[in-house]
């Protein structure tokens, strides 16, 4: 008989002061009675990649195949992933059509490799509509982006330099 997967609810956000700026993700996963808070951040990135680092760094801290819905207010996100456009980016050379290349194919790559080791549904929530989880990830990520500490984000800063 199959092992039944666990069930993890996820909910994530990123932010950026400026864009591109310093930015920040949180997520916080909940299974059970149990909550994580993760959260981090880089001192020059986007808001975009900081909304899929943030859906990449909670499903990292998976230790083992689960079922998760993933919620973010994200559009670009959540539509990337449930409308297949990663993929087909991906299939495409990272290419979006004959002419245009897919942002953030570094992020995207990362991302679809771990969906392919969980059962992963991305739901889309409306932003600061008083929905405490995406709240509290909001208040993760623009704590992170504030920190005086923050690394590089290689991605990002290796292909546009100022």
């Amino acid at each position: 008989m199959p092992e039944r997967l666990t069930t993890v609810r996820i909910y994530t956000d990123g932010a950026c002061s400026g864009n591109p700026g310093p930015g920040g993700y949180g997520a916080l996963l909940v299974h059970d009675k149990r909550r994580k808070e993760i959260s981090g951040g880089f001192r020059r990135t986007t808001n975009s990649r900081m909304e899929i680092m943030a859906a990449i760094a909670a499903i990292k801290t998976l230790k083992r195949p689960c079922r998760a819905t993933l919620y973010s207010d994200s559009k670009y996100l959540v539509d990337s992933m449930r409308l297949g456009w990663a993929r087909r980016w991906r299939a495409n050379g990272w290419r979006r059509n004959k002419r245009d290349l897919a942002q953030n194919p570094d992020l995207w790559a990362e991302l679809l490799d771990l969906c392919d080791q969980h059962e992963v549904e991305f739901v889309w929530v409306k932003g600061h509509a008083d929905h405490p989880e995406n709240q509290r990830c909001d208040d993760l990520a623009v704590g992170a982006s504030q920190r005086t500490d923050l690394p590089p984000d290689e991605g990002y800063e290796d292909r546009n330099q100022p």
